[in-house]
């Protein structure tokens, strides 16, 4: 069973990837890591507090990250994508009892699970990167590290050059891609055709042994409101944070090149994510995904979804 630190801001997305995690019996989350992002990090907290109470899991640690990017700069929410409280208009009851760990918790995972530990970061970088700085001994016994964050070639959703996550916090994003070991990268290359349709939101709705089966269409139609209007004709809602998930046990529903990857941290292009592709240049270690086998990861997703 792989055992799964999470990095998050839940966030619609985010929140996704921890009901399915829930659901996946081949998945053990040992941690979650929150952050600022989508929301802030006392409403992530919050948010994932919530998600993890409806399973019945109150024994995973929760993990207060950061704040803020390092630079300190205004962070931008995003209410008409996620929702106020982040889970479209799921508003998570506000006397949710939780304890919240100290972030020396990550640490004290990295030992445990020596060598095993895979670590899914699908927020802002900021929490990841300063785990490294904190632990960097520890860090290395990681087994892989998966991100989410970056587009490659194709334009970004938060500028026409940048993707959300590496945006936020750009040079926190350099130093996890320059310091991760066994990193893949999941882009928007390959998340914004990781859509899921209302006809199968329907039935994931219907199904009785999906703990979050009575918010799933409530939450989907928010996100998809948001899309259908930024992408008209769009069949569906893409659901980013869920693919590096999916990813863990089925790399092979997506294609991969290998280069070792950068993020802009200037102004003009803030947050662009990008490869050198000359000619001369060499190929690298970390892996990027670069094309979605779409059917595959429908399969993928409604055995998780929809159990039997």
């Amino acid at each position: 069973m792989k055992k799964i630190l999470l990095f998050c801001d839940p966030g619609i997305d985010d929140s996704l990837a921890i009901m399915y995690i829930m659901l996946d019996p081949n998945v053990d989350l040992v941690g979650i890591v929150t952050g600022y992002g989508n929301v802030t990090k006392d409403q992530a907290t919050a948010n994932a507090a919530y998600l993890l109470q409806l399973a019945g899991r109150s024994d995973i640690p929760i993990i207060p990250g950061a704040t803020s990017p390092v630079h300190q700069e205004e962070v931008t929410f995003y209410p008409e994508i996620h929702g106020k409280e982040g889970i479209g208009p799921i508003q998570p009851p506000g006397n949710i009892q939780y304890q919240m760990y100290p972030f020396d918790t990550i640490r004290l995972l990295m030992e445990r699970y020596r060598g095993e530990l895979i670590i899914v970061d699908t927020g802002r970088s900021t929490s990841l990167a300063t785990a490294f700085i904190l632990f960097s001994d520890q860090i290395k016994w990681v087994h892989s590290f998966y991100v989410m964050g970056g587009a490659f070639f194709i334009p970004g959703n938060v500028t026409p050059l940048a993707e959300a996550n590496f945006y936020g916090d750009p040079t926190s994003s350099n130093y996890v891609l320059q310091f991760a070991h066994n990193l893949t990268i999941t882009p928007l290359n390959v998340t914004q055709f990781a859509i899921i349709t209302p006809d199968l939101v329907d039935q994931i709705s219907m199904n009785t042994k999906n703990t979050y089966a009575f918010m799933m269409k409530p939450v989907f139609e928010y996100y998809y409101n948001f899309y259908k209007e930024k992408f008209p004709g769009i069949p569906g809602a893409p659901i980013h944070d869920l693919l590096p998930i999916i990813l863990l046990e089925s790399p092979n529903i997506v294609d991969y090149i290998y280069y070792d990857a950068n993020v802009i941290e200037g102004v003009e292009a803030k947050g662009q994510s990008y490869i050198d592709i000359r000619p001369t240049s060499k190929t690298g270690k970390t892996r990027i995904a670069m094309k979605l086998h779409y059917e595959a990861f429908i399969h993928e997703f409604r055995k998780v979804m929809i159990p039997e």
